[in-house]
């Protein structure tokens, strides 16, 4: 196996006296969309902050393509529910802004930002401001904004829990075709056990107080997956189970 893009090694986490992450260990491949699903509380979001440098671990370190991370940089985005669109710039706009740190001319920067923005269906809407956008056509423009830095990571923190079911599910078709093209690496966080189980390549299910990694499970099927297959709602069935807590910790490789 080739070495991982992303390497947590033994991370522990404090704020003041309160131990939030305990000795977290994990590879990622380049490619991998992997989920991290767990109770709110044991420290998800602080895990995906450490991989993007906006914190630093107490203890251990996290490498990227074997790096000591030590601050945040555009090869790791973060992609949240909050879209993060200024309400005055356009859409077009909106992706340029991220571009205006790169060493590409005024029309390198707009050829960019359309490229994207066609990439999520959104070339009819180039010059429509936020307000003049569904909540889902404004995470649409957050991720072609995010993919257009060309990060190696993206970082998603809930980024699909404000939208109604069926937009969601179109984001997250939308998110694999992207991914796919593209072959970006992504650290999905998610409440979401359905979520977790139609993206990710492998589950890491937290444990709380402090945050550890309880279980690993890896999911072998080709994507997209079928959400109405008997075996899906097993799978779904199996990860719910999980949260009692109540095994050793192991991993699981389930072929659905």
């Amino acid at each position: 196996m080739t070495a991982p893009l992303i390497s947590i090694q033994q991370v522990s986490k404090k704020f003041f006296e309160q131990e939030v992450l305990n000795q977290i260990s994990l590879d990622i491949q380049k490619g991998e969309i992997i989920a991290i699903l767990g109770k709110s509380g044991c420290g998800k979001s602080t895990l995906l902050n450490l991989v993007g440098g906006f914190e630093q671990p107490s203890t251990g370190q996290v490498l990227l393509d074997n790096q000591i991370v030590t601050k945040a940089s555009k090869r790791c985005i973060m992609l949240m529910q909050n879209y993060g669109l200024l309400p005055w710039r356009s859409a077009q706009k909106n992706v340029e802004l991220a571009l205006e740190g790169e060493a590409l001319s005024k029309i390198e920067r707009q050829q960019r930002a359309q490229h994207y923005l066609k990439l999520v269906g959104l070339e009819d809407r180039l010059s429509a401001l936020p307000s003049e956008l569904s909540g889902g056509m404004q995470q649409r423009v957050a991720i072609a904004r995010a993919l257009a830095i060309h990060p190696e990571v993206i970082l998603m923190d809930e980024p699909f829990a404000a939208l109604d079911t069926f937009t969601r599910y179109y984001l997250q078709d939308e998110l694999l075709a992207i991914q796919k093209e593209e072959r970006t690496t992504i650290l999905l966080v998610t409440h979401d056990i359905d979520e977790a189980i139609y993206l990710a390549d492998r589950i890491f299910i937290m444990s709380p107080n402090p945050g550890r990694i309880h279980r690993e499970i890896h999911v072998r099927s080709t994507k997209p997956r079928d959400r109405a297959d008997s075996e899906f709602q097993h799978f779904r069935e199996v990860i719910f189970n999980e949260f009692h807590f109540t095994q050793p910790q192991d991993t699981i490789e389930y072929n659905i």
